[in-house]
């Protein structure tokens, strides 16, 4: 009888920087833009183009995603370093899907944003993922369709698999959510809005929004493209009913995934430049500016590229609402002189998996010192030695034990093929990054 049973990928050995490494990285595009403007283009009024998107599992499911809901989306040459263009011709609510299937994987723009599209369209429309992502809040996404007269049939569950049943149209109006879990309710619902016969009020209830960076994104993206949005008072928004303009956008490469690249200077007392860095942006990983400077690096800014100059001891932290930002944080944390403290990233335990405890768990396993809170980390200096850094199918936890294995003999990292969802290039790119120590 032959063995089927799938065979675990061996530990991935991180590479060790024996010197200060000296190294220009360029970073494949935006995973949180990329999937905002193909989700805005397949409610426009016309075909758009996306130049230089990232190209990654993330974002090949969101294409998939809106593929399965009618969006015709082609491949088209472009000058990008990392893919080529998309061209994407906007969904037809008038046609009648009959049944389709939306295959979510561990992505939350996918499994958060695409349900209130598929109320957009007539059909009926089922969503499921990978096995953990049937344990992520879903249920403000889900409460919301019910409560603006979608239907949704879920078991009760209130979370992956369910199928949304679109007539077409939505009426939109004033619609009340706790978007406390996650940003990305908030993003979900203001990416369509527009669509909707009234547009939407929408009002958030409940402890504050985390990663409202996030949010400020959407609403960048929504008013590029013609978009009334009126985010005046907090924790309402008011987006009027209109079309989306059709656009031709050039993606910003992806600052949170510069984050690991940029905190190796620290960790190998090196120097990593980072060209292309927007002067103005949107994105949440520009805060490396700030965080990194704060730890002891030398940041600077010239001419479009971002310098990091390490060489000083890593000084421990007090960070407040790190959100996507903080295992690579706390991956530098481990290495630091002082003790560390990480707050208002409780959210991030429902994430591709519960990041808190997974870094404490790794961190210590590998002598480290780290606490969970309850709405953060404690981090303590304490010597690392090598051994298993376990990924848990997340991204970020694969790249936080890459930093570590720079300055730690000895670290391997389980599954970095996980880096996969938002950038496949990564285990290439640090290869390369590591070996520039060896020349120095």
């Amino acid at each position: 009888m032959t063995n089927t049973a799938a065979v675990a990928p061996a530990p991935w050995p991180a590479p060790r920087a024996g010197a200060p490494v000296d190294a220009t990285v360029r970073i494949p595009a935006s995973k949180s833009l990329t999937n905002r403007y193909l989700v805005l283009a397949a409610v426009a009024d016309g075909p758009s183009r996306l130049r230089a998107p990232l190209h990654s599992r993330d974002s090949a499911l969101m294409v998939g995603a809106l593929r399965a809901l009618g969006a015709r989306i082609e491949e088209v040459p472009g000058d990008g370093g990392f893919g080529p263009d998309l061209l994407v011709h906007p969904l037809d609510p008038a046609a009648d899907l009959g049944e389709a299937t939306v295959d979510c994987g561990l992505a939350g723009t996918v499994m958060r944003f695409v349900p209130p599209i598929a109320a957009l369209v007539r059909g009926r429309v089922g969503f499921d993922g990978d096995p953990h992502a049937r344990n992520r809040p879903m249920d403000a996404v889900v409460d919301a369709l019910r409560d603006l007269g979608v239907g949704v049939r879920d078991d009760g569950a209130r979370r992956l698999p369910f199928t949304v049943e679109g007539t077409g149209t939505v009426r939109g109006g004033h619609l009340v959510i706790d978007a406390s879990g996650s940003s990305q309710f908030v993003s979900a619902l203001l990416l369509v809005a527009a669509r909707f016969e009234e547009g939407l009020h929408l009002e958030h209830v409940g402890k504050p929004v985390p990663s409202l960076d996030h949010i400020r994104m959407t609403v960048a993206v929504l008013r590029e493209a013609g978009v009334e949005v009126d985010d005046s008072v907090p924790d309402h928004w008011v987006v009027s009913p209109g079309p989306v303009r059709a656009f031709d956008v050039r993606i910003e490469q992806d600052l949170s995934n510069a984050g690991p690249f940029l905190a190796a200077a620290l960790a190998t007392g090196g120097t990593v430049r980072v060209p292309d860095w927007p002067a103005q942006t949107t994105q949440v990983g520009d805060a490396w500016r700030s965080i990194l400077a704060r730890m002891g690096a030398s940041v600077e800014y010239d001419g479009g590229t971002l310098t990091v100059r390490g060489g000083a001891p890593i000084r421990g932290i007090d960070l407040a609402d790190a959100s996507e930002l903080a295992p690579t944080v706390a991956a530098l944390c481990a290495l630091a002189d002082g003790e560390s403290r990480l707050t208002g990233i409780a959210h991030l335990r429902g994430h591709e998996t519960d990041r808190l405890a997974a870094l404490v768990a790794e961190i210590n396993n590998l002598g480290g010192d780290a606490e969970e809170t309850a709405d953060g980390l404690v981090i303590r200096p304490r010597p690392l030695h090598g051994g298993l850094f376990r990924s848990y199918a997340d991204h970020r936890m694969a790249t936080a034990g890459a930093i570590i294995g720079l300055a730690v003999d000895g670290v391997t990292v389980e599954d970095i093929a996980t880096t996969s969802k938002t950038m496949p290039e990564f285990p290439v790119l640090w290869q390369a990054l590591a070996a520039t120590a060896d020349r120095r």
